[in-house]
């Protein structure tokens, strides 16, 4: 504390470090507001009561409303915002360009290239005298006579320059990234919405407009952005484990404890609060500030280092339902590491940048080798000189150059263009698929989501409009099949109804008029309350008069709604002293509590268990087989002397009288049963998991196309689904599982706990060979541990509560099913992407590393020089990654299966194209290098002596091989042996310019990029001939395209050699280790690959750093318990 109460004046506002300003408008200081946060329980009642008299005294004392809240006027919020600061939690500063370059600059190859080009230009600079020339050999010779030795720097000065663009495209890569999550970060700020009373009026307001003295409604589900004071609560219960790491909820009470803090979730009931602290003088802020945005980022690097993609999973801890959160805990203590692995493609591109690594470092190895000793033992042994001092700057010279000649081996080997290109590829997927109402908080999603295979879906709001309407009604011992008449139903039960109806349902749902004159009425709140509202208006009446008579103050008790009772009920006490309970659920549960039923006159009679059977054959099933949800009303009056025992629920909802059975119906969004069918035809099984009655469920996955009659699935409610994948102890076992999931289409009146087991049973199997990759779909609070476990969680954005969004990989903007299919098609598409630009990348890769291998053994030079590599290198490789990476997704996409975990990145088609086109490249260099100057009738640039002019010959096997590149970027177009490379090529602009444009910068280079490009202007003819063998790459990709790939069973090797360690275990869940292995070969910089690394490692930390500041929560608490939850407790003391 001593620590905290000398930094706390860094908390407060500008003007009021002494709290003078504030004492000034309101009678309450910071300083005091945030004492009075630090207390719990009977403490901070006492608190409340010394100071302030009570709550109210203190709202007043704020000059706020317990009833109305704040005016909203604009000069008294500026007043607040002032006195006790603005709800925003500032961000971390972000990286200067600066900073950027500099990050780039630690890329280990291009430090090597820098210091060989340093060496490489101080030795230019040295001039031996002319005597002692002769003694060195003729390793000069030829440079004098063209009297251009003095244009030695050249090289080196060039191959800083190409360093220096280098750097510079990565820097600004990074940096525009930065920007597009910081954008996405505000965009997902500004969704963020709370509801407050302002004017008596209950309105939603932005997160960041919420300020002290705001009276805030908080619901089920709610992450709480401020801390607060309770005013009133039912059955309010709060997961704080952010804040302090314990895992049990707190009930929370006016008259016990009614401090809510930030970062903290409703799990359980509603209730109103009383703003007291806001942004950095909140809980949450003051630890932020306390830690420091400097340690943050530090701890931050230092996860990253330790676990690359596992921080993303460890930000929210599983929320403890009363099974998933055993079942989480268990699986970390068995496999100590994050729950979420790494993605699909994320798994295979780092095997395979291990497998190109190493092969790199090798080749380039054994070229410095050879030419040093080739050199060594031509100079001193076969020519017979004696090594002399004078003579060390020149011999030097020339091992720098076949240093630099190794590098440029290394440098072309490694495909640096690769992390750059699933960079582009993804940051454009998640911008295009804003449109599609996909708002993806981890960019890894985008992409998993193409090898779905099977996907979870809730129905209500999914499948559904989630427009709720009653259309049938069991009233007064009569099946009504449409709105029955009022005068039909008796007075009593008619009074009976509405009462029940709008006093038992939230506050917070109601029915607005229309926007649009004769349009449909607006449903505000939870739709199905919404659904039983407008029936009490379909029968002529009105709820909102009842509403006004007993306002929510005087609610005695509520029994809130949860996925395990399965109802809501709320008392009221009557004027007698006597109290009412009402009660809405689901129709067989609440039958079973139900001993009497109103009769026509509104009499209640007594409901006997074979009424109750006669009741579910007669009235509930037809209903849901029609895929109408059935719910039933009911009441029971209650004796106020002596008071019953409130908490001993089960003893006050029983005995009920019901009121009316109804049939909601929620009608199937027209666009599903498409979007489900175009799921199965993609391989994508569809299952709908839902709490509604397995009638219900059946009729509606029937209308949606899930089950089809005849076809063999399994449909069973969730007590059934236990009972069969339990043995005898209770205990969930996977072969029992695995004879149910691969048949089970519908599961319905099923808990949170039974989606997370499914779903993790599913994740779990090895019945089938290819490990299943899930998509979840939830809304509820206690869907987190599901939408956590699933390979991709998708949350509802209009429906789904914060911790829903909290526990997400993309949130759906519309909760349209339709939407998740739009995402498969997206994630195929990077994923073929990612494999375009590999066919293209590993052809440059193979045919310039042999080139440059064979060349230099051969003639003791690289026909591509190292300027010359490093344009082909990077310019090829960025702009081909942006050519190919931002192609669009087309519905053919949907057409084929998905391509499975254990698939090798690269398929037989793509190493058939590789190879193939490697083949024709490789001949046609090696046929310009070894007889070209006769083709040409031009000099031979073989064996030229250090510093000699730039030669025709080695110019023209540059150019060829940048136009065979050219054309082959146009067959990389196509990567399942499609015929026609040039389709939909113009609707990608992006591709065209960049081909042109690339073609364009080649004419500039070879005509006047003389010795820094080591280029001779070349004439017509000679630039003919380089484009009809650059044409032939299309013509010779035709040839490729009709081989079938089936026949070449040597292929099949290869393919698969790119995915070492497969084998193992078809299940990377238990595999995580085997990747972790391939990492730290990566880090012990075996391997030049860290900047690709980096950057995917920097996307990571991005959606950290959004996903932190969109809920202003701490997840360091969470992520690393051992340290920081002591941090957390200590501030809260």
């Amino acid at each position: 504390m001593g620590e905290m109460a000398n930094s706390a004046v860094e908390f407060y506002p500008k003007g009021t470090r002494d709290g003078s300003h504030t004492g000034e408008d309101f009678a309450v200081t910071v300083n005091e507001l945030r004492e009075l946060m630090e207390l719990r329980g009977a403490d901070a009642l006492q608190k409340i009561q010394d100071s302030y008299g009570d709550t109210e005294g203190l709202c007043q004392r704020l000059q706020s409303s317990t009833t109305d809240g704040l005016s909203g006027d604009p000069a008294d919020l500026e007043r607040r915002y002032q006195a006790y600061g603005k709800n925003f939690i500032p961000p971390k500063k972000p990286k200067t360009f600066l900073e950027l370059v500099w990050e780039a600059l630690q890329d280990v190859t291009l430090i090597i290239l820098e210091a060989a080009a340093i060496i490489s230009l101080g030795l230019s600079f040295y001039q031996p005298p002319g005597k002692e020339m002769e003694g060195c050999g003729n390793v000069s010779a030829g440079a004098e006579d063209e009297g251009e030795a003095d244009a030695g720097w050249i090289e080196g000065a060039a191959i800083l320059m190409s360093v220096v663009c280098v750097v510079l495209v990565t820097a600004f890569n990074d940096w525009s990234k930065e920007k597009q999550f910081r954008g996405l970060q505000s965009r997902i700020e500004q969704e963020q919405k709370f509801t407050v009373v302002r004017k008596g009026n209950v309105i939603q307001i932005p997160v960041a407009d919420m300020v002290v003295g705001d009276i805030a409604q908080v619901k089920y589900g709610d992450l709480l952005p401020t801390d607060g004071i309770l005013i009133q609560g039912n059955d309010l219960k709060i997961d704080e484990s952010s804040l302090t790491g314990e895992s049990d909820h707190v009930r929370k009470s006016a008259e016990k404890d009614p401090m809510l803090l930030s970062g903290t979730h409703v799990m359980e009931g509603s209730g109103r609060m009383l703003v007291t602290a806001v942004g950095i003088n909140s809980q949450t802020g003051i630890i932020f500030t306390l830690l420091g945005a400097g340690e943050m980022e530090e701890e931050g690097k230092e996860k990253k280092a330790k676990k690359q993609d596992g921080g993303v999973a460890m930000e929210m801890q599983p929320l403890k339902s009363a099974e998933g959160g055993e079942v989480e805990d268990r699986e970390k203590k068995k496999t100590n590491v994050p729950k979420k692995e790494k993605s699909v493609l994320q798994g295979k591109l780092t095997k395979l940048a291990v497998q190109i690594g190493k092969a790199g470092l090798v080749m380039s190895a054994i070229t410095v080798i050879i030419l040093v000793l080739y050199f060594v033992i031509n100079t001193f042994v076969v020519e017979g000189r004696i090594w002399m001092a004078e003579c060390t700057p020149v011999y030097i010279q020339y091992f720098v150059k076949f240093f630099i000649i190794g590098v440029t081996v290394l440098v072309v080997a490694v495909p640096e263009g690769l992390p750059l290109a699933v960079t582009i590829s993804l940051a454009y997927s998640v911008k295009k698929m804003m449109k599609d109402n996909n708002l993806v908080r981890h960019l890894d999603a985008c992409e998993t989501m193409g090898n779905a295979t099977a996907i979870c879906s809730d129905k209500t709001g999914t499948l559904t409009t989630n427009r709720m309407t009653v259309v049938q009604s069991f009233l007064g011992d009569v099946h009504h099949r449409v709105i029955p008449d009022p005068g039909q139903i008796s007075p009593r039960a008619l009074d009976l109804l509405v009462n029940a109806i709008a006093i038992n349902s939230a506050y917070t749902s109601k029915i607005l008029p229309p926007d649009v004159e004769g349009g449909l009425a607006k449903q505000v709140g939870n739709k199905t309350e919404c659904g039983l509202l407008g029936f009490v208006l379909d029968l002529r009446q009105d709820y909102t008069p009842v509403r006004e008579q007993i306002p929510e103050e005087r609610l005695y008790k509520v029994y809130t709604f949860n996925s395990v009772r399965k109802s809501m009920s709320t008392v009221i006490k009557l004027p007698d002293g006597s109290f009412r309970l009402y009660s809405k659920g689901a129709s067989e549960i609440m039958l079973k509590k139900c001993s009497y039923i109103l009769d026509a006159n509104g009499e209640p009679r007594i409901f006997r268990p074979r009424d109750r059977d006669e009741m579910v054959k007669q009235v509930i099933e037809p209903m849901a087989c029609e895929g109408l949800r059935t719910i039933c009303i009911a009441y029971r009056d209650l004796s106020g002397t002596p008071e019953p025992e409130w908490d001993n629920e089960a003893e006050i909802v029983t005995e009920l009288t019901c009121i009316t059975i109804v049939g909601i119906e929620d009608p199937v969004r027209p666009e599903v049963p498409e979007a489900i069918r175009k799921c199965q035809r993609a391989g994508i099984t569809v299952r709908m998991v839902t709490g509604d009655n397995i009638n219900t469920a059946r009729a509606i996955a029937a209308k949606c196309g899930i089950i089809h009659p005849g076809d063999d699935f399994i449909c069973i409610e969730g007590k059934d689904f236990n009972r069969r994948i339990r043995n005898e102890k209770g205990e969930i076992e996977q072969e029992r599982i695995d004879k149910i999931w691969p048949k089970l289409r519908v599961l319905a009146r099923s808990s949170p706990t039974d989606k997370h087991t499914l779903v993790k049973g599913i994740i779990d199997s090895n019945v089938i060979e290819q490990r299943q990759v899930v998509a979840v779909t939830g809304d509820g609070t206690n869907d987190g541990p599901a939408l956590k476990k699933a390979d991709v969680g998708f949350a509802m954005g209009i429906a789904g509560t914060d911790v829903a969004k909290e526990a997400s990989d993309i949130i759906l903007t519309d909760d349209n099913f339709s939407s998740i299919v739009k995402a498969v098609m997206w994630g195929r598409n990077v994923y073929d992407s990612i494999s375009k630009f590999l066919q293209f990348q590993l052809t440059v890769n193979v045919v310039a590393v042999i080139v440059a291998f064979t060349g230099a053994c051969i003639t003791q030079d690289s026909p591509l020089k190292a300027v010359q590599m490093l344009w082909v290198n990077l310019i090829m490789d960025t702009f081909a990654s942006l050519a190919l990476a931002t192609e669009p997704p087309t519905e053919a996409l949907l057409l084929r299966k998905p391509y499975g975990r254990n698939n090798p990145l690269i398929s037989l088609t793509m190493m058939k194209n590789i190879l193939g086109h490697g083949v024709y490249q490789l001949v046609i260099i090696f046929t310009l290098l070894f007889i070209g100057e006769r083709i040409f009738n031009i000099d031979s640039g073989r064996n030229a002596p250090l510093h000699s002019p730039p030669s025709e010959h080695y110019t023209i096997i540059f150019n060829t091989f940048v136009l065979m590149q050219l054309f082959n970027e146009i067959n990389a177009r196509k990567i399942h042996g499609e015929r026609n490379v040039f389709d939909g090529i113009f609707s990608n602009p992006i591709f065209c310019s960049i081909v042109l444009g690339t073609f364009a910068v080649q004419i500039v280079i070879v005509q006047w990029g003389g010795k820094p490009f080591s280029c001779a202007p070349l004439n017509i003819e000679q630039w003919l001939w380089c484009l009809f063998v650059g044409v032939g790459e299309l013509l010779w990709g035709q040839v490729i395209a009709t081989v079938p790939s089936e026949r070449l069973p040597c292929l099949k090797e290869a393919g698969l050699g790119l995915e070492p360690g497969e084998e193992e275990g078809e299940e990377l869940a238990e595999d995580e280790e085997e990747i972790d292995c391939a990492e730290r070969e990566l880090r012990r910089g075996q391997i030049l690959w860290f900047r690709g690394l980096n950057r995917i490692q920097t996307q990571v930390l991005f959606q950290d750093s959004f996903k932190a500041n969109r809920n202003q929560m701490f997840f360091f608490c969470q992520r690393d318990k051992t340290e920081n939850t002591e941090i957390c407790r200590n501030s809260n003391t």
